[in-house]
C-alpha cells in the first residue's frame, strides 16, 4: 500500500490476458529496471476492467506523497522543464508495438508487511504516476500499475536495501495456480542451487545466467550451452534458434504420442492426450556450472475441447529470434527463485509456495553493497524501452527492427504474474 488513503493495489493485482488466444487469468506485480509504475487514472476501453475493482491511485488522497522535482538526479526529462522545481515527467516506451505511459514522478511511503513478529515496514519509494497509456495497456495488461525490482538504483529492493530496511536480496515463489510470494531481504535456504549472474553486453545489469547445457530425459545434448534472461514477466520460455532446434528434435525423439495441430495455436509440438490416457512427458532440465541442475516441473500446455476435457497438449517452448534465451514464468512454477544481489547470484529451491518459514532468517540492516557491479547510470534508468508489462505468451519477435542490443534493453525488466502477491520483509 502506498500512503495513507491509497488502495492496496500491491497486494492483489488482478490481470486476465490471452495467450496465444487461450485466456490466462493472472495478476500483475512487475520487477524491474524502473521504480513502480501505477495508473493515476482509470484506463478507459478495456473490456476486462468492466469486472474490476480497480485501485486508482490518487497522491492527493496520501498524506506521504509529493511530486518529484525536475531537479532531482533520477529526473533524466529535467533538463526538459521550464523550471526546476516543477514536477518531473516520465515516458515509458514499452518493447510491444505502440505500448507507452507517461506521467509524472512521485516519492511516497510503501507499506510492507514484516514476518518473524517484525513490525510492519514503511519504506519511502518513487512511483511512476501514469496519466496516460497505449498499446497493450488498454487491453488490461497491467490494471493498476508495475512494480520495480531490477538491478537499478531506482527499483524497490534498491530503494529498501539503501535505507537500511532489509539485505539487498528478494525472492519469489510461484504456484500452478498462478498465485505466489515476494519476499524482501530473502537470501534463500542454505541447501537452494545457485548459479551466477552474468555480464550481458558487457554490463552486469539483469539477471541473466549461462546455462551449460539442455537435458531432455537422461540424455544432455550437446552444444545446446546459451545465455538466458530469467524473466517471469515472459509467460513461456524461449531457446536460441540451434538450441530450441535441438531440444524439440529430441523431445519429439522421446514422446510416445501422436502428433496433432490445434486450431490457432502457435505451439509445433503437440500431442493427442485424454483424461484416461496421458502419455508419459520426458522432462527438461537446464544445467550449470558445477553440476547445478534446474528442472522444470511442467513444461508443457494443455488443450481441451469443446466440452472441456483434456484433448492435447503443446510443448510451451518457444524460438527466440535472437541468440539469447528466456527463462520464463513456466518454467519458474513450482520453485522457490532467490535474486541475491549482494552474492550476484540466482538461487532455487523446489517449493510449494504454501510458506517461506524454511528461508534463511536475514537481520534487518543495510546490505553489504548498496549497489551492484557496473550498475546502470542515473541516465539510463529511464531510458530503455521496457518490455509490455505481462506479455503472455510473447518471445521477442523478429521484425527487422529487433536487435540483441533492444532485446536487451527490453528486457531488463522482471515480471512476476500471479493472481494473489503477498509482500513481505524477511
Amino acid at each position: 500500500m502506498l500512503g495513507r488513503q491509497a488502495p492496496p493495489f500491491w497486494l492483489h493485482w488482478i490481470l486476465g490476458v490471452t495467450c496465444f488466444g487461450y485466456p490466462v487469468t493472472v495478476s500483475s506485480v512487475l520487477l524491474c529496471l524502473a521504480t513502480v509504475e501505477i495508473w493515476c487514472s482509470v484506463i478507459n476501453g478495456a473490456s476486462i476492467m468492466q469486472d474490476r475493482d480497480l485501485g486508482i491511485y490518487k497522491p492527493a488522497e496520501s498524506t506521504t506523497s509529493r511530486h518529484l522535482p525536475c531537479s532531482h538526479e533520477l529526473c533524466l526529462l529535467g533538463s526538459g522543464c521550464t523550471n526546476p522545481k516543477q514536477p518531473c515527467p516520465y515516458n515509458i516506451e514499452y518493447f510491444s508495438e505502440n505500448t507507452t505511459s507517461s506521467g509524472l514522478l512521485i516519492e511516497d511511503m510503501l507499506h510492507l508487511a514484516s514476518r518473524e513478529g517484525h513490525l510492519p515496514v514503511n519504506a519511502s519509494v518513487i512511483i511512476g504516476c501514469g496519466r496516460k497509456q497505449s498499446g497493450d495497456i488498454l487491453d488490461g495488461i497491467a490494471l493498476d500499475g508495475l512494480l520495480g525490482l531490477g538491478m537499478a538504483d531506482i527499483s524497490v529492493p534498491s530503494f529498501l536495501a539503501r535505507a537500511g530496511l532489509v539485505r539487498n536480496s528478494f525472492s519469489m515463489c510461484f504456484k500452478e495456480d498462478n498465485s505466489g510470494r515476494i519476499f524482501f531481504g530473502d537470501q534463500g535456504v542454505s541447501t537452494q542451487q545457485s548459479t551466477p549472474f552474468v555480464p550481458l553486453d558487457g554490463k552486469l545489469q539483469t539477471y541473466a545466467v549461462n546455462v551449460d547445457k539442455s537435458c531432455i530425459g537422461h540424455k544432455c545434448l550437446d552444444g545446446t550451452s546459451f545465455e538466458a534472461l530469467v524473466d517471469s514477466g515472459t509467460s513461456f520460455t524461449s531457446l536460441p534458434p540451434d538450441v530450441y532446434k535441438a531440444v524439440t528434435l529430441e523431445f519429439e525423439k522421446q514422446m510416445n504420442a501422436s502428433r496433432v495441430s490445434f486450431e490457432d495455436s502457435t505451439w509445433k509440438y503437440c500431442y493427442s492426450a485424454s483424461p484416461l490416457e496421458m502419455p508419459d512427458v520426458p522432462t527438461i532440465t537446464l544445467t550449470f556450472d558445477a553440476n547445478k541442475n534446474f528442472q522444470a516441473v511442467n513444461p508443457i500446455l494443455p488443450f481441451n475441447d469443446k466440452q472441456g476435457a483434456l484433448a492435447g497438449f503443446c510443448l510451451a517452448v518457444l524460438p527466440s529470434s535472437e541468440p539469447i534465451g528466456i527463462i520464463a514464468q513456466n518454467f519458474l512454477v513450482g520453485y522457490h527463485v532467490v535474486f541475491d544481489r549482494e552474492s550476484m547470484k540466482l538461487g532455487w529451491y523446489r517449493s510449494e509456495c504454501r510458506d517461506a518459514d524454511n528461508s534463511t532468517t536475514v537481520p534487518l540492516g543495510p546490505s553489504q553493497h548498496d549497489s551492484p557491479e557496473d550498475p546502470l547510470p542515473s541516465n539510463e534508468q529511464q531510458t530503455s524501452p521496457a518490455a509490455t508489462p505481462a506479455v503472455a505468451g510473447t518471445a521477442p519477435p523478429s521484425s527487422a527492427t529487433t536487435n540483441l542490443q533492444k532485446l536487451l534493453a527490453s528486457s531488463y525488466p522482471l515480471l512476476l504474474l500471479t493472481v494473489s502477491t503477498v509482500f513481505f520483509i524477511s
